[in-house]
């Protein structure tokens, strides 16, 4: 990987973690606070990009406005999947297990449906992802509600994990073989997940203004930095392989995990961290 690609990665990592601590701090409807933020980043991202890209010959075509399609589908399961994990359990358990389990599917499809050829530290780097979840998951205090949280967080963690190997995949498929330009493409996408939501926001007005009043700061964040950081990602995407990408994206675990120790006072921070450490170093191996 060059350093520009990496310098992209790295960047979107510490960004990722960053929204990802405002959006737990949102309690309220979970439809309601994706449809807002992805909403906000239609509407400061679409304006940029017809600017950017308008009479491109990828712009407005059947396969770009079907990626897109694809793609906002793909972010609303990843964005409902996170939410509610993020309302039942803690941040330090859901933000490892979801970015740790993403990788690990992402190399079993490139085996099973790909076809792709796997190498022994790969295998390895499976293993080691699932142990370092398994001690992130584990890392609660032993009682009975803290272990009813920890299995929610890893239920809702491995959805969440499931839906960021599904956009990865087909996300990295549209902006090299489809060649479609990133920024119009996450904007797209971005109208998308609104559009497609607006059927289940039937009766969520209330919520959605409660939301807007209390949580606009929470909104906005999400808003301008869920969008820049997977940007920076699809355009490192364009001239690094995502078996690259996506497992140096993911040390934005060891962020999220101290965020949710200073931010929220979530306990066991030295075992969340080895954790964390582990589901890395599992990450690395499979980059190999």
């Amino acid at each position: 990987m060059s350093s520009a690609a990496l310098s992209l990665v790295l960047t979107a990592a510490l960004l990722h973690a960053l929204w990802n601590t405002a959006a737990k701090r949102v309690t309220g409807d979970s439809i309601a606070f994706v449809w807002l933020y992805a909403t906000a980043s239609a509407l400061l991202w679409v304006p940029l990009s017809v600017a950017l890209e308008w009479g491109q010959a990828s712009f407005l075509s059947w396969s770009f406005i079907g990626a897109a399609a694809l793609t906002g589908a793909l972010h609303n399961a990843y964005g409902l999947s996170l939410q509610t994990g993020y309302r039942k359990a803690d941040l330090g358990v859901v933000y490892p297990v979801a970015r740790g389990t993403g990788p690990l599917l992402t190399m079993a499809v490139a085996l099973l449906v790909l076809g792709e050829k796997i190498q022994w530290p790969n295998a390895v780097g499976g293993v080691v992802v699932i142990a370092g979840v398994a001690v992130v998951a584990t890392a609660t205090n032993r009682t009975k509600t803290s272990g009813r949280s920890a299995y929610a967080g890893l239920v809702w963690g491995l959805l969440t994990g499931t839906a960021i190997a599904g956009y990865t995949l087909w996300d990295n498929h549209a902006v090299t073989a489809l060649g479609l330009a990133p920024v119009a493409y996450f904007a797209a996408g971005a109208a998308a997940q609104s559009i497609t939501l607006l059927p289940w926001m039937r009766g969520r007005w209330p919520a959605a203004r409660e939301l807007v009043t209390q949580r606009r700061r929470e909104i906005g964040i999400v808003a301008v930095l869920s969008p820049l950081a997977y940007v920076l990602v699809l355009i490192a995407m364009q001239t690094t392989p995502v078996a690259l990408v996506a497992p140096a994206r993911e040390s934005s675990i060891v962020v999220g995990t101290l965020l949710g120790w200073w931010m929220f006072g979530e306990g066991r921070l030295a075992r969340k961290l080895l954790g964390s450490c582990v589901v890395l170093a599992g990450i690395a191996l499979i980059a190999l």
